[in-house]
C-alpha cells in the first residue's frame, strides 16, 4: 500500500478539497511537479493547469486551476492556495 499524506485546496470562497492522497501533480512555473509522501519541504508558485490528486490506484480527482496560486509542502501536509478553480472530476 502506498503511503498517504494530507492535501488541502483553498480558494477565496473556502475549502475546495481536504483529504488523504497518495500522490499529487501540479502545474509549477517551470513545468509540472510531483509530490509523494515524505516530500522535502517546498514552497512554489502555481500557474493555470490541471491539479491531479490520486487517492489510490483506482481513484483520481482532477481540478482545473484557472488562475495563479501557491503550493506548500510541510511534514506530509500539502496546502494549495488558488485564485480560482473549476469543478473537479473523478476517475
Amino acid at each position: 500500500m502506498d503511503k498517504s499524506f494530507t492535501a488541502t485546496i483553498l480558494t477565496r470562497e473556502g475549502a475546495v478539497y481536504k483529504g488523504d492522497i497518495t500522490s499529487l501533480v501540479a502545474p509549477g512555473e517551470v513545468g509540472y511537479l510531483g509530490i509523494l509522501a515524505n516530500h522535502a519541504p517546498l514552497v512554489t508558485s502555481l500557474v493555470p493547469g490541471n491539479i491531479i490528486l490520486k487517492k489510490d490506484p483506482a481513484n483520481t480527482v482532477i481540478f482545473k486551476n484557472t488562475g495563479k496560486g501557491f503550493l506548500e509542502v510541510v511534514k506530509n501536509n500539502v496546502l494549495i492556495l488558488l485564485d480560482s478553480v473549476e469543478t473537479s472530476h473523478s476517475s
